[in-house]
């Protein structure tokens, strides 16, 4: 019999959808992602895979069928390039070969195997970690290099478009939909002081100086796997890959890696900058990609970095002033704590912008010398 206290949906019968092999005998919840449902599956028969179930978020991925022919062709080119099945992820197909079920109710459910052994951190703990986050949001971008971008639908159009979440943020300030615009004058004056500058990487990319690649578009250090001995496995959470610039990559990771908080920390004096953790990861980034990058991409690096607490800050914040409408919120104001967060380790790595190219530049020089 199922242990679970997971009683809103009928997940057996979902479950009965999928070639599974074995058995399911305990249901759990399982992560700490704000958008999609998952569950941990454990496997009656220690013979056979665990696995995980998701419940897609279709609110925000609005196209599965798009999403899942996205996930399923990047798995089988990255599969095509590694020995190792336990470096990529493989999805379970229904009964029914698709690659998804939708539900009574609408919902859309997926399934993986669950991968044995592995860890994930939402804050790194040693520079080891940050240097093989680097190693694998690197090796992931190159081993995508080749691949046809024109393959790859937009899962989310706009997602990293600074233009259109500033687009967005001006909207919701003029609707007020909630009456919380007065509440949050100097964030929003923080934000506005500084548009025109966060726009120059879309402007370089629109312009053509930056190249188009396939980018992982999420890199929030817990979505690499790392292994019992805390090696990069696997990248996981693909709904977002599609196309975009390196510099998004680069930044949103470095975002979750340098600092010293939580994304939503509620005292702000905590935030702070482990530049030894930005050094390590940087290593790591330049061993794997490196070699595929421009001149142009290395330095538009820096620029990522400023970007994506900006426009982390610009998300959460116009979020809260809609009234909560598309993050997971833990308690009230959640999504205001979480913009005043992001803000601040904006401000920090403005205070160090210089050291930090510095290191990208030094980094950078190190590996292209050896080509």
């Amino acid at each position: 019999m199922i242990q679970s206290s997971i009683e809103v949906f009928n997940i057996e019968k979902i479950i009965f959808e999928f070639s599974i092999q074995g058995s399911i005998s305990l249901i759990k919840p399982y992560g700490s992602g704000h958008i999609n449902d998952t569950y941990f599956l454990k496997n009656q028969n220690s013979d056979y895979p665990d696995y995980l179930l998701q419940r897609i978020n279709h609110h925000i991925f609005k196209d599965v069928p798009a999403l899942m022919q996205n996930v399923q062709r990047v798995i089988d080119h990255l599969r095509s390039k590694l020995i190792n099945d336990k470096e990529v992820m493989t999805i379970v197909p229904l009964k029914s070969g698709m690659l998804y079920h939708e539900d009574e109710q609408g919902n859309f459910w997926r399934m993986y195997h669950y991968l044995p052994n592995t860890k994930s951190y939402d804050l790194l703990e040693n520079e080891h970690q940050a240097y093989e986050g680097g190693k694998a949001f690197g090796r992931f971008q190159a081993l995508l290099a080749d691949m046809d971008a024109s393959l790859l639908q937009e899962t989310i159009p706009n997602f990293h478009n600074i233009e259109m979440r500033l687009e967005c943020f001006h909207q919701s300030l003029t609707e007020d939909a909630v009456g919380r615009k007065s509440e949050v004058g100097n964030e929003i004056a923080y934000i506005v002081e500084r548009e025109e500058g966060m726009k120059k990487l879309l402007n370089l990319g629109k312009r053509g100086v930056l190249p188009l690649r396939i980018t992982h578009n999420d890199t929030k250090f817990n979505n690499v796997l790392l292994d019992s001995n805390d090696k990069a496995q696997c990248v996981i959470d693909l709904d977002t890959v599609m196309p975009g610039y390196v510099a998004y990559d680069f930044g949103d990771a470095i975002r979750t890696i340098i600092n010293t908080a939580s994304e939503d920390e509620k005292d702000l004096n905590k935030i702070q900058l482990n530049i030894k953790l930005f050094e390590a990861y940087t290593k790591g980034y330049f061993e794997e990609a490196g070699t595929m990058l421009t001149s142009a991409e290395i330095e538009s690096l820096i620029m990522g970095v400023l970007l994506f607490p900006y426009m982390q800050a610009v998300r959460f914040l116009t979020d809260y002033i809609d009234g909560d409408t598309y993050y997971k919120i833990a308690f009230e104001k959640h999504n205001l704590q979480r913009a005043r967060a992001q803000l601040q380790l904006l401000l920090k790595m403005e205070e160090q912008e210089d050291a930090l190219n510095e290191i990208i530049q030094e980094k950078a020089g190190y590996y292209l010398s050896k080509l």
